[in-house]
């Protein structure tokens, strides 16, 4: 099953409602830091709601530390991106991949973007909006994952 990946996520409610996301999935969630707030912060526990048992959390101090966990594990690095070349939609998704998603403010690092095996996008039809929110884009992004594996049904 596809992993979520947040790579330098500032905003703990953001972060929350992603795990709420990655519990009612069975979805891992990977935290690679540094992070704009503590895992502990009240915020993220209260956008996660009493959630927090199911999520399979993962929490690696730097990238160079969740490379190490990839190269165990295989699979695909997909970076979703504003600027991302390929639209998600037309994407095929594999089991094993793996959807990172920078931060709110900046988006992937660089380093981290020329790593990944695809830049993805989520099209917008309003050109003045420069992106949607993380959870969201999370959610669209997994759950069209999901969908074209067979985890829907």
């Amino acid at each position: 099953m596809p992993q979520v990946v947040l790579v330098n996520p500032q905003i703990p409610p953001n972060t929350g409602n992603i795990a709420r996301t990655c519990a009612a999935t069975g979805t891992e969630l990977h935290l690679v830091g540094p992070l704009g707030f503590e895992i502990s912060d009240r915020y993220l526990k209260r956008a996660g709601l009493d959630y927090w048992p199911y999520v399979k959390l993962h929490y690696h101090k730097t990238w160079e530390a969740f490379k190490n966990i990839h190269q165990e594990r295989g699979g695909k690095l997909l970076g979703f991106s504003v600027r991302g070349s390929s639209n998600y939609i037309q994407f095929q998704f594999q089991p094993d991949d793996w959807l990172l998603f920078g931060s709110e403010t900046t988006g992937l690092p660089d380093n981290v973007l020329s790593a990944c095996n695809a830049t993805l996008h989520i099209p917008m039809a309003e050109a003045g909006v420069r992106s949607l929110n993380l959870s969201v884009s999370v959610a669209i992004s997994l759950f069209e994952a999901r969908r074209q594996l067979g985890y829907l049904l």
